[in-house]
């Protein structure tokens, strides 16, 4: 199982990306746990500076912007091949 989480405070643009990611998700029909981090202090933990931001299995995959439908596809199944 896969573990996401969307970094970001609650804002518009961090809806979106969680909406995206869970889209993705289900239309891969991956078994994923899909978790919200709005603690500003754990996003250093990531690298991020800007959010919105995407961790796959603790590793960052996009920050600072909403990437598209076929990326966040593309980060979950190279995710999949990982792991």
């Amino acid at each position: 199982m896969l573990n996401i989480k969307v970094l970001g405070s609650g804002c518009a643009n961090c809806k979106r990306l969680e909406q995206l990611t869970l889209k993705v998700v289900d239309q891969l029909g991956v078994e994923a746990e899909v978790v919200k981090v709005t603690n500003p202090t754990k996003y250093a933990d990531y690298g991020i500076m800007s959010t919105p931001g995407l961790v796959i299995n603790e590793k960052t995959v996009s920050s600072g912007r909403i990437p598209s439908i076929p990326e966040i596809t593309s980060f979950v199944t190279s995710a999949l091949a990982v792991s």
